[in-house]
């Protein structure tokens, strides 16, 4: 791996880092970037493809370590604890929409959005959609959210969540986004919503991450252990830092500086695109 590929696979790491958790795409903004970088030139558009998913094994990673107490918390009570094998019970229903949905679709997903325009759309309306929940929170801020931790959560909240998270199959949509988001559309406090949208990245990504690498097991080869290394290592350092920014960020904060950064980074790709200052590839 040359100097100048290894600067655009730590890149696209700390692209996937700094993206993954807030809800702004992570998917988009490493389809973005990959296009800018032409990074699937580079390594070939499957073997990127791939890269892009096995990467957020990092970010995985990050969140695993800043909640390992709790974690460690869940797995110790399983058999005995009502609570943690409640939230196991909560993170599996919530799963499992986005997991069907995702099998079903991800190759029709793939072939017609992940390009840039796509992204672009989404991550506008996506913006939007931040706004007018936001604008609603505001109204109600008199009032307690209905539930305020995630071991309030019902199965049924769980499964909504689960739904608004297989929308986020549609590139530059955000998953984080679209857990948080749906959390708070459907009664979570932002604090509730943010945490269990952590939780459930677990399952999900590393679900993403095992099944991609198994499905195109034959793009790969022990020569790309460094790269993928490489970029899981830069992605578990900026996911790192941003989990800890964004907890602290969200005790005193909305999201509505994300919804116009999509609004605002949408209508770019938009207008360059349109206008021919940027050549996005596909």
């Amino acid at each position: 791996m040359d100097l100048i590929l290894a600067l655009k696979v730590i890149i696209m790491g700390v692209v996937e880092g700094l993206t993954e958790f807030l809800p702004i795409s992570s998917t988009g903004h490493l389809i973005l970037a990959g296009s800018l970088l032409n990074f699937a030139e580079d390594i070939g558009r499957g073997k990127a493809e791939v890269f892009d998913i096995a990467i957020q094994a990092g970010a995985i990673f990050a969140v695993c370590w800043e909640y390992r107490a709790r974690i460690a918390a869940v797995l110790r009570g399983l058999t005995t604890e009502p609570k943690a094998q409640k939230l196991v019970i909560n993170l599996i229903i919530a799963f499992i929409p986005a997991a069907v949905m995702g099998l079903l679709f991800s190759k029709v997903i793939k072939e017609k959005l992940f390009s840039p325009v796509p992204v672009a759309i989404a991550l506008v309306i996506g913006g939007f959609v931040i706004l007018l929940v936001e604008r609603r929170n505001k109204s109600r801020n008199a009032t307690r959210s209905r539930v305020e931790t995630v071991d309030d959560m019902t199965a049924l909240d769980a499964l909504k969540i689960g739904f608004a998270q297989a929308f986020a199959l549609i590139p530059g949509t955000s998953r984080s986004g679209a857990t948080i988001i749906g959390g708070m559309m459907f009664g979570l406090s932002r604090k509730a919503a943010t945490e269990f949208s952590f939780f459930l990245a677990i399952p999900t990504l590393f679900a993403a991450t095992i099944y991609s690498l198994y499905k195109d097991r034959a793009l790969l080869s022990a020569a790309d252990i460094p790269l993928f290394s490489l970029g899981t290592a830069a992605a578990f350092i900026s996911a790192f830092f941003c989990v800890r920014w964004l907890l602290r960020y969200i005790a005193t904060h909305d999201f509505t500086l994300f919804a116009w950064y999509r609004i605002v980074f949408g209508l770019i790709i938009l207008v360059t695109g349109y206008t021919g200052i940027v050549t996005w590839a596909h």
